[in-house]
């Protein structure tokens, strides 16, 4: 009896010279958080999609924090919570925030099933890193989209699909918050962040096949061929061309869309712009001619 009341006593002895310990240390090694941490975190959208740079939202956290220590918030901007929410955070660290212009994905290829036709059967892992991994894909084209989704399993926004019927990733600008998932996911690199423009409207060169012109059009109709074409009529110095392919600068571009009309391939994109005044006024006809036909339609049905 007395050797289990030892074996009590010494068993308390230890717990109690370990948590006093434990504690001493815990003071003394405690590393204490900026409070100022905590309430930026939650200023931020919580997404932890990456798309600031950061692992985390807390990571971004601690990031402005310290920034606001050394006097710039330069380079630290939440995609997500956009200009509004950096405007918040730079409001509690008593800083100032450059505004920047929002920016959405695109995808730049317009490898569509009839401009690039399949040419084999792929049976394998059925994600676009292990299409890719084993060659070209399912059509001769090595750089345009493999529609496989891994682009589309990134997003945490439901801003990008798969077009079933021309089998390449879409864009919901709407949804879109440009955190840049998409593209880290594309293997093939097709799919950028660019200038959202004004009222969303973007010019852009939807390939980015760098073989050389009679090779990249074999493989896809719609191919830039890199001929210059484009960049001859640029009066902006917005077009570069490197490794056989065209390059329109978002930060130069002008959206005279003059690039669009002489690309001999329809490579270059124009995005939300309105249709042309001889296109509205067709449509606007066909739109009468129907209704017309709806009219007398009714009026034999009433005889």
């Amino acid at each position: 009896m007395n050797l289990i009341l030892i074996a009590v006593i010494a068993l308390g002895a230890i717990g109690l010279v370990s948590s006093t310990v434990l504690y001493v240390c815990s003071k003394k090694f405690a590393v204490k958080e900026d409070p100022r941490i905590g309430e930026v975190a939650e200023l931020l959208p919580q997404a932890n999609c990456g798309g600031c740079g950061f692992a985390g939202c807390a990571g971004l956290a601690d990031a402005l924090v310290k920034g606001a220590d050394a006097g710039s918030l330069e380079g630290l901007f939440c995609p997500v919570g956009g200009q509004e929410t950096m405007g918040k955070i730079a409001d509690l660290l008593g800083m100032a925030v450059a505004n920047t212009e929002p920016t959405v994905a695109v995808v730049r290829c317009n490898g569509t099933c009839a401009n690039r036709p399949k040419i084999a059967e792929y049976s394998g892992l059925r994600t676009c890193a292990a299409m890719h991994a084993c060659g070209a894909g399912e059509t001769a084209c090595g750089y345009g989209c493999l529609g496989c989704g891994d682009c589309v399993a990134a997003c945490q926004f439901g801003a990008i699909s798969i077009n079933a019927e021309t089998g390449i990733a879409e864009v919901d600008e709407s949804k879109c918050t440009s955190c840049g998932a998409c593209a880290k996911a594309c293997p093939r690199g097709i799919i950028e962040l660019r200038k959202k423009g004004l009222k969303g409207r973007q010019v852009y060169v939807s390939c980015v096949n760098k073989d050389k012109g009679p090779v990249a059009m074999k493989a896809c109709t719609a191919s830039c061929i890199g001929c210059g074409k484009c960049q001859k009529e640029c009066q902006f110095d917005a077009i570069t061309i490197a490794n056989n392919l065209s390059y329109i600068d978002p930060a130069k571009c002008r959206l005279c869309r003059k690039c669009e009309k002489v690309c001999p391939t329809h490579a270059i994109v124009a995005k939300n712009f309105p249709a042309p005044k001889a296109v509205q006024a067709t449509e606007a006809t066909a739109k009468a001619s129907a209704e017309n036909e709806n009219t007398v339609s009714e009026g034999g049905n009433s005889l």
